[in-house]
């Protein structure tokens, strides 16, 4: 019951970055960077959870999505990751 409450005071957070420059493959290392992170800080018990990420190599940006309590610790996965990001907005889904 405890877990089912903490999921749902999650938020969905969109992450936007854009790194003129860099390749594809690039890019898919630094999603990974930021996936680990957010594994490691969920491994801690923090109430974050990496979903999806999308690559636009035309733009060399990328999109992540996560889930967390707060925007808060959602900058502590970029911070601990080491990747820096243009904006974070909350995101609303529609699974319709």
């Amino acid at each position: 019951m405890a877990l089912r409450a903490a999921a749902e005071t999650r938020q969905t957070f969109l992450v936007e970055h854009y790194r003129p420059g860099l390749d594809v493959g690039e890019l898919r290392c630094w999603i990974g960077r930021v996936r680990d992170a957010a594994a490691d800080l969920e491994r801690d018990g923090k109430p974050l959870r990496f979903l999806r990420s999308t690559i636009v190599p035309r733009d060399e940006s990328f999109l992540c999505v996560l889930e967390a309590a707060s925007e808060q610790l959602v900058r502590e996965a970029y911070a601990r990751a080491g990747i820096p990001f243009e904006r974070i907005s909350t995101a609303l889904t529609d699974e319709g």
